[in-house]
């Protein structure tokens, strides 16, 4: 689906809430990177960098939250970008690629969780908004 569509509320909301959740989570890891990497056991460029990312995604997602019709592309890149955000995570774990202690753990288990939610809410907003889009058709 790349053709443009008018969003069912679903997606709209889970886009908007997904811009939230990023700025929110941008603006706290990128204002308190130091004593967040003292608390979780993560480094502070790690955070610091994600909270930037996280910044720019928010600005990102929340203009697709507003406009009047997206395209399918564009929606399914989010979820795709989102997908990847929660894998890496998971990686970031398994792999060793950074040695949290155990709030730093619940940390990265929870924001993935957020995101993953957040993703799966964008999927079922978009085959919602498929299906208004075949039937108006």
């Amino acid at each position: 689906m790349s053709a443009a569509f008018t969003p069912a509320p679903l997606l709209r909301n889970a886009l908007a809430l997904d811009a939230l959740a990023s700025g929110a989570m941008g603006g706290l890891l990128a204002l308190g990177a130091a004593p967040l990497s003292t608390l979780l056991g993560l480094q502070q460029t790690l955070l610091f960098g994600a909270g930037l990312a996280c910044l720019v995604w928010a600005a990102f997602v929340g203009w697709a939250s507003r406009r009047d019709a997206l395209p399918g592309l564009l929606v399914w890149a989010i979820i795709v970008l989102n997908g990847l955000w929660v894998v890496e995570s998971a990686l970031l774990l398994m792999l060793g690629w950074a040695q949290p202690n155990t709030l730093g753990v619940v940390f990265v288990i929870a924001q993935a969780a957020v995101v993953f939610a957040l993703t799966e809410a964008q999927v079922i907003g978009l085959r919602r908004s498929t299906a208004r889009a075949m039937a108006a058709a």
